[in-house]
């Protein structure tokens, strides 16, 4: 019969490492100020690592005194005592490190060969890089994209700076971003932000980059706008000028038009003018969010455009940065098509959106209740609207209709009936469900918006809870 006894092996190991007894081994870690010395025992080390066998086997290494003498000063203190650590004891400690240690940790796994490490570091910080980012987005950024080691690391950091942008463009250093790296976040197509928004962060940078470049532009000459135009030039043709409204064009694009191709200018201008003209040299197509939509009836588009709607911006002012969140709270086809699970589901969730499949049609319609569907009673409110897409699959079809009388029955809340939109009239509330189920609609407190008049069949119908997002 064998046993084993690993946890006295480790814990003489361990005690073998900190008393340094009869080391032979002398290892020069970093660069000043940070830099260490580490000592260890050229068999053990033979043993555990290929790359230190190499070394220690050579015929040109460096003896003094009796003892190897190693230099790595590519190598952080931090991350070469985690693998010390780890040669005697097999035990990898990451937590408490910030996301820079554990970058600089990987480069020294991958300088040593050590791919179970990367492997594990990755994952790791891959499963963290929210918090990583949050702290430090800057200085993270620009040491994944300077190794192919963190190749997928890089992914994760572009697809979470794309849905919260905000965190890099607010950061205090967004001003030592590289200009490859900016034009790299400045590609991505589903970027969660307004455009205007995005123009006015490069402005911030590329003012940041010449010292020359005041910030009160009126009182540029040609040269500063030569200069600013070089700085940015690469930049430019990165921005959707087509998703900038006229009136933020004319207040924030236009007082540094001077660095803008003529031929842009005059298709911005076009573009602006000439109903249906489309821009010929903005080759990026429309931005869009990737973030997943519960939905099996609208997208993310839809979204930006009832957030526009419910903040009455109706010259579609937000693109992908909505103010608002949309959770899915009932679905006809999962939860049923009755009013009882209309309540059940619906009630005191606050403001909501209900939307509509109309049955043989490409048609979807639907309304917003700004206040909340619990108890009985008619409501006035001026906030509430009723839309209509006839195509929902284009989202330019979209129209919005706002009660203009009767408006003290603009919501109807009756836990016997489903969503009630408008007074009642010619057989119909102008959008409900009624006490058996079937929809209706006829208007009579908001504008036509051609919702088919009296009953209508629907394939499905999900309602969505509105809530303000909260903004860090």
């Amino acid at each position: 019969m064998s046993y084993k006894f690993e946890s006295e092996v480790l814990e003489a190991l361990e005690k073998l490492l900190k008393t340094e007894t009869n080391y032979d081994v002398i290892i020069h870690i970093g660069k000043k100020p940070d830099n260490k010395e580490f000592h260890a025992h050229s068999g053990f080390l033979c043993c555990r690592s290929n790359y230190f066998n190499s070394i220690i086997s050579a015929k040109d290494t460096i003896k003094k005194d009796g003892k190897y003498i190693v230099n790595m000063p590519n190598i952080t203190p931090q991350a070469f005592d985690v693998i010390i650590t780890y040669f005697y004891t097999g035990y990898v400690n990451m937590t408490n490190k910030t996301g820079v240690e554990i970058l600089n940790m990987m480069t020294a796994f991958d300088d040593l060969k050590l791919n179970q490490l990367i492997k594990l570091a990755e994952d790791f910080l891959t499963k963290h890089h929210q918090n990583f980012l949050t702290n430090d987005p800057i200085e993270i950024l620009q040491m994944v994209h300077s190794h192919k080691i963190f190749n997928n690391i890089q992914d994760f950091c572009l697809k979470f700076i794309s849905s919260k942008p905000n965190i890099l463009f607010n950061s205090v250093k967004f001003a030592n971003l590289l200009a490859p790296l900016l034009e790299i976040i400045l590609k991505q197509d589903d970027l969660v932000l307004d455009e205007i928004e995005i123009w006015e962060n490069l402005v911030k940078w590329g003012l940041a980059k010449d010292k020359i470049l005041d910030e009160d532009v009126s009182k540029w000459n040609q040269e500063k706008f030569n200069i600013f135009e070089r700085v940015l030039h690469k930049l430019i043709p990165l921005i959707r000028f087509y998703d900038i409204s006229s009136e933020d064009y004319f207040n924030k694009v236009r007082t540094y038009e001077q660095i803008l191709s003529k031929e842009l200018r005059e298709d911005i201008l076009k573009f602006h003018m000439v109903p249906g003209y489309k821009l010929t040299l903005n080759k990026y197509p429309k931005r869009c969010s990737k973030s997943n939509i519960d939905s099996s009836l609208i997208n993310i588009e839809h979204i930006a455009l009832f957030s526009n709607w419910i903040e009455r911006k109706d010259n579609y002012k937000y693109n992908n940065n909505m103010p608002y969140e949309f959770n899915l709270i009932l679905r006809g086809g999962r939860d049923s098509f009755d009013p009882k699970s209309f309540h059940n589901n619906c009630d005191n969730k606050g403001a909501t959106i209900t939307v509509i499949k109309i049955k043989n049609s490409d048609q979807i319609v639907g309304g917003y209740n700004p206040l909340d569907w619990s108890g009985l009673s008619n409501n006035n409110t001026p906030d509430s609207f009723l839309f209509s897409f006839n195509d929902n699959r284009n989202n330019g079809s979209g129209i919005i209709s706002r009660p203009i009388k009767n408006i003290n029955n603009a919501v109807i809340c009756d836990p016997n009936w489903g969503p009630v939109f408008g007074t009642w009239g010619n057989g119909s509330h102008d959008l409900c469900m009624q006490r058996d189920g079937r929809w209706s609609s006829y208007p009579n407190s908001y504008t036509d918006i051609n919702i088919p008049k009296k009953y209508f069949d629907i394939v499905d119908y999900e309602v969505f809870q509105v809530k303000k997002r909260i903004t860090t």
